[in-house]
């Protein structure tokens, strides 16, 4: 007997005949033998849905109230998956996050677990019951509901499945597995049948939609064996997320091209070149919890530079209005912003073991005439930002030159 989570995205319980084909396969996984935990998403739409009713009443809606909000999409999917399990005969138990105790801290839309009460759930699993868990929420220590921010389905997922120890934690969603990249922009993607956790981790940060990064995170960090299905599709291996070790194979040199459309560059122009400048210019920007990604600061000349870096384009807004302040504090010239970014990478653990590829990648773009704009680097992934209007010409051509299109013998 083995204990299975399977998590079902919005797509997966997008209506009620979707809830009834994933009762259906639970109920075959668990007649098989297994023991299962459910984690589900809200309907597809729901949490958009939520969020429109709450900024109609409030422009700019308290996060304490949105997550009591926004959390009750989920706490719908629980209860009518539990119906359509025993319509069929099938013993099941839903719980919200504040039920099974999930228990985070308390930053609002965009908690962390800090700890999981699997009692409950092993005691119903034992009583032959498929627990199903709300996902995307939890409960802090004044006993307030939180969620954790966009895709925390996933990351309930892995949390569960570390907390119950469980043999594998399968994500179905509306594909079939990870894809060298997006199968809409290059139809010639092929589905990997593995891929390292740390691929998996550069490709979500670097904006595969696959799965949420902190999901990702949380999978290596606890060991958790990962696998990606669809839950449209019979059958199928979808893609296992594994360690390196696991591997018995040379891996390719790039396992794949990731993308994300969603960037704004920011430039402050003529800062005063001395220590802690760039701590002048970020800190305001991380306290008012805003991921900066690529960072550039230009060679100083006459005893100033200029400061580039990229943050997502929902936060072009804000870190405007704060490098407004920032410009007259630190003796900025000028800040200029350009929010029709995007950025393209190349992942893959080969990359340690193989020179060329940064060469190879430049060069391609070239080709195209596509001008690359900033660079960052790791030991496994090279990203740049580019126009957003060569975005797709860039993924394909990358795509090709690589030869991911090519079957692996």
């Amino acid at each position: 007997m083995a204990l299975i989570v399977q998590k079902y995205g919005g797509t997966s319980v997008g209506n009620p005949e979707r809830i009834k084909n994933v009762a259906r396969r639970v109920a075959a996984a668990q007649a098989a033998g297994d023991q299962i935990v459910v984690v589900v998403s809200a309907m597809s739409g729901e949490t958009n849905r939520l969020i429109g009713l709450a900024k109609e009443v409030q422009s700019t809606p308290d996060p304490r109230e949105l997550d009591v909000v926004v959390s009750t999409g989920e706490q719908v999917t629980i209860g009518l998956l539990c119906m359509a399990l025993m319509a069929q005969g099938v013993k099941a138990r839903s719980y919200t996050g504040a039920q099974v105790r999930i228990l985070t801290d308390s930053s609002f839309t965009k908690a962390r677990i800090l700890k999981i009460d699997e009692d409950r759930m092993r005691k119903d699993l034992d009583e032959g019951h498929v627990v199903v868990v709300a996902g995307f929420q939890g409960v802090d220590d004044a006993g307030n509901i939180t969620t954790l921010g966009r895709g925390g389905s996933d990351t309930t997922g892995v949390a569960l499945a570390a907390a119950l120890r469980a043999d594998e934690c399968q994500i179905y969603t509306d594909v079939d597995g990870v894809y060298t990249t997006d199968p809409r922009i290059v139809p010639e993607a092929r589905k990997l049948d593995r891929i390292t956790f740390e691929e998996m981790l550069e490709m979500a940060s670097l904006g595969s939609k696959v799965l949420q990064i902190r999901s990702v995170e949380f999978a290596g960090k606890y060991k958790v064996k990962l696998r990606v299905l669809s839950s449209f599709q019979e059958g199928g291996e979808g893609t296992l997320i594994t360690f390196e070790d696991d591997l018995k194979m040379e891996q390719p040199i790039i396992s794949g091209i990731a993308f994300n459309r969603d960037e704004a560059k920011l430039t402050v122009l003529g800062v005063p070149d001395r220590p802690g400048i760039a701590y002048q210019i970020l800190g305001p920007i991380a306290e008012a919890n805003i991921d900066v990604d690529m960072i550039i600061q230009n060679v100083s000349f006459d005893g100033t530079t200029d400061f580039s870096f990229t943050v997502n384009r929902n936060d072009y807004e804000r870190t405007l209005k704060i490098l407004d302040e920032v410009k007259a504090h630190v003796g900025a010239r000028e800040v200029r912003a350009d929010r029709s970014m995007a950025k393209v990478s190349v992942v893959g653990v080969g990359m340690r073991s193989h020179v060329g590829i940064a060469s190879k990648m430049f060069r391609t773009l070239a080709e195209e005439g596509i001008n690359i704009q900033m660079i960052s680097t790791s030991e496994i992934k090279i990203s740049v930002a580019i126009d957003e209007k060569y975005l797709e010409l860039a993924v394909r051509v990358l795509h090709k030159a690589f030869e991911l299109d090519q079957v692996v013998a």
